[in-house]
Parts: C-alpha cells; structure tokens; sequence
C-alpha cells in the first residue's frame, strides 16, 4: 500500500483505518456509531430550529448556544463519511484532495467550538457581572460580529495546513492510524522535512485551543469573585446555576481534548485501540452530550424543542 519514490500520493489513495482488532465487529459496531450521529446531528438541529422559531430564545445565550449547535454539526457531518463508509462497507480509501479537505473542515469546526466556548464563557460573565445591561452589552449586531469573528479566525489558522501539505513530497505509508484524515497523523507521511509544519501546528493549537481555554478559566475566575460579591446565599446560588450546563460543555471538550493530548506523549507505545478511543471520544462525545445537557439543564431550550412537536402535531 505504499507509495515508492519520492513522489506525490495525490496519485496513490490514503487507506484509513478502523477500529484495531475489531475489524470483524465492524457491522456491530457501526449501530452505536450511527446512533451517536443521529443523536449529535437531530440534537444539534433541534436546539438550532428551537432557537430560531421561538422569539423568547433570541437572547444571546441561547443565540451562542446555536452556535455551538452549528458547529457541533459540523464537526460530526465532517467524519460522518468516512467512518460510517469503513465500518458499513469497509471502504478505507479515500484520495489526497478529499483527505486534506476533511482534515481541514474537522480541525475548522474544532477551532470554531473552541472560540463559541469562550463566547459564551464572557456571555455569563457579563449576565453575572452587568445583570441590568446584559443585552446592551451583547446586542444582536455584536453577537453575529463575533459569530464571524470565530469564523473567520478559525479559517485564517487552518487554512495554512492543508496548503502546506499540498506542497510535499510524499514516499512513505499512506495508511493513516484513524477512521478520519487528522494533521497529526498526515504529517508523519512526507519524506521532506515537515519542521515548519510542526512549529505552525503548535502555534495554531496555543493561539487557539490554548488561548481559549486560559481566557475561559479566567472568565470563571472573574465570575467566582463577582458570585461571592453578591449578599444573598440564594442569589450566589442562582447566579452559578446559570454556569452549569456551560461548565459541563467546557469539560466534555476539554478534558477528551487533553486526554488525546497527554496520550500522543506519555503513552506512545500504548495500544492502537486506546489512542482510536480517545480520538473517538473527543470528536464525537460533545456533539452528543451538549444537546442532551442542555435540554435538560435549560427549560427554556427544552421548552422550546417541545413546542416545536407541538407546531408540527397541530399542522398535521
């Protein structure tokens, strides 16, 4: 399956990988992994059309909340074809283009969640900080400027990759160590050196991942000491009970994300199952938790998605 001299593999196809050692369960397996998409996908959907048919739920927490929903659905239609293509008919091949154009809409829509986590991170900062002048402060215009902030932020890093990649020369495997085409795994494929690859991939992450996740501890941090300003036990109470499902969102993205990360350099040689499963966990698990915690957590969103059956039973 490799390709011989130093030539591009845009003429040779990647061959992705499955799960190691159940490649026999392929078909089993594939009923919780098509449940997960569908629960990711119609979850995210629910909440996106809830939002948009209710007036009530234009307020900005529920307007970045549909925004996360987007990108929630974006990150699970980007893997959905590969994976589902490998575990229902075992097709592993995929060609260069198509590998660098995944590998660009996942780490994208992985940005874009990061940069929607710290919106709404400052979102309830500013609902505990400045309660009278909450929607003053994040007004329709400001939420959808920084909407197309994250986008086009998220955009401008990852673009640069695939680009890169583009550019060398490959002669080595072309079999790839996950179900979906990633930037870690593709530039262990070039036979040229891949230095700055490695040094823009860093930087990307701590501009990103790494700078997102710092403002948003601080964000907690200036939150924790405005909820203990506040004189009434109830209130500090209340005013924290609005961070919950937003707490919960933060740990189920980056407590995976750090998982695959300390995984990738302290157990190297652990098993390719183990190192499947964490990257599994991190793509997939938040897109299908966030629907649920904050249907449960958030009335008005569940109220909403409620009313949507309601409007449908009453049209038919």
């Amino acid at each position: 399956m490799g390709a011989k001299g130093n030539t591009s593999l845009e003429l040779f196809p990647f061959f992705l990988t499955g799960i190691p050692g159940l490649e026999a369960q392929h078909g089993w397996l594939s009923i919780p992994f098509f449940t997960m998409y569908i629960i990711a996908i119609v979850g995210n959907s629910l909440i996106m059309a809830a939002v948009q048919a209710n007036h009530a739920l234009h307020e900005p927490m529920y307007l970045f909340l549909s925004m996360l929903a987007i990108t929630e659905v974006g990150v699970s239609v980007s893997t959905l074809p590969t994976v589902m293509g490998i575990l229902w008919f075992e097709a592993r091949q995929v060609d260069f283009d198509g590998c660098l154009a995944q590998m660009f809409f996942i780490h994208t829509f992985s940005c874009m969640e990061s940069g929607v986590l710290l919106a709404m991170s400052y979102d309830r900062f500013v609902a505990i900080y400045s309660p009278l002048r909450y929607t003053a402060i994040l007004t329709l215009p400001r939420i959808i400027s920084m909407g197309l902030g994250i986008t086009l932020k998220s955009v401008a890093f990852m673009a640069p990759l695939p680009i890169l990649l583009r550019q060398l020369p490959y002669c080595h495997t072309n079999v790839l160590s996950h179900s979906y085409c990633l930037h870690s795994d593709l530039i262990q494929l070039p036979c040229a050196d891949t230095k700055l690859n490695s040094i823009l991939g860093l930087a990307i992450v701590l501009a990103t991942f790494g700078l997102d996740s710092l403002l948003i501890v601080v964000s907690y941090v200036l939150i924790l000491y405005t909820v203990l300003g506040i004189a009434s036990g109830e209130g500090r109470r209340k005013a924290l009970n609005t961070c919950v499902s937003h707490i919960c969102a933060v740990l189920v993205y980056y407590v995976p994300m750090i998982g695959v990360s300390v995984m990738h350099r302290v157990a190297k040689h652990a098993s390719p199952m183990v190192h499947t499963f964490m990257s599994s966990v991190y793509l997939f698990v938040p897109p299908v938790l966030n629907p649920i915690i904050y249907s449960v957590k958030t009335r008005p969103i569940r109220q909403g998605i409620v009313a949507l059956f309601s409007r449908k039973r009453e049209l038919l």
